[in-house]
């Protein structure tokens, strides 16, 4: 009997910490992998810039769906959105700086909406950093773009390359 525990102990550990475990992200990991290939380095999507027409966000592009629910750090640049002058509680996490100012903004899969009850201090988020939390797949409509994920945070970490 005691084997057997031991047996079904060793089985069941790895897979309650692998469950815990919090998956680093980059912005390419946000897009199917079957359509990476349309999007640049930087997360737009390929685009025909003839025609003096305004660049609106380009809504292709889905989620995954199988990252619904999980613990994940990702980097990006924060704009702000709700806050007061020394934290800042809701913002939108882009993949590269001026992303949502400039025109057009990133399409859905490149932009996660932020909620970070606790708050975040303002001075820590002038450079790009790591958002922790667990992210949703849920659309978010804002003035400034719609985003394909939430991200429930927990924690933002000073960035480095190592990950």
């Amino acid at each position: 009997m005691m084997k057997i525990i031991l047996i079904l102990l060793c089985c069941w550990l790895p897979f309650v910490a692998s469950a815990k475990e919090t998956l680093t992200l980059d912005w390419i990991d946000l897009i199917p992998e079957k359509e990476r290939q349309q999007y640049n380095q930087q997360g737009m999507p390929f685009m025909n810039h003839e025609g003096n027409q305004v660049a609106l966000q380009k809504r292709i592009g889905s989620i995954r769906p199988e990252l619904d629910g999980s613990e994940v750090k990702i980097p990006g640049f924060v704009i702000p959105l709700e806050g007061d002058e020394n934290t800042i509680t809701e913002f939108l996490l882009v993949p590269y700086f001026g992303a949502c100012i400039h025109v057009p903004p990133p399409p859905p899969n490149q932009i996660v909406y932020v909620k970070f009850p606790k708050g975040a201090p303002v001075q820590q988020l002038w450079d790009v950093v790591y958002v922790v939390g667990k992210l949703k797949v849920q659309t978010v409509e804002h003035d400034l773009a719609e985003t394909g994920y939430m991200l429930l945070g927990t924690e933002i970490e000073e960035y480095d390359d190592a990950g």
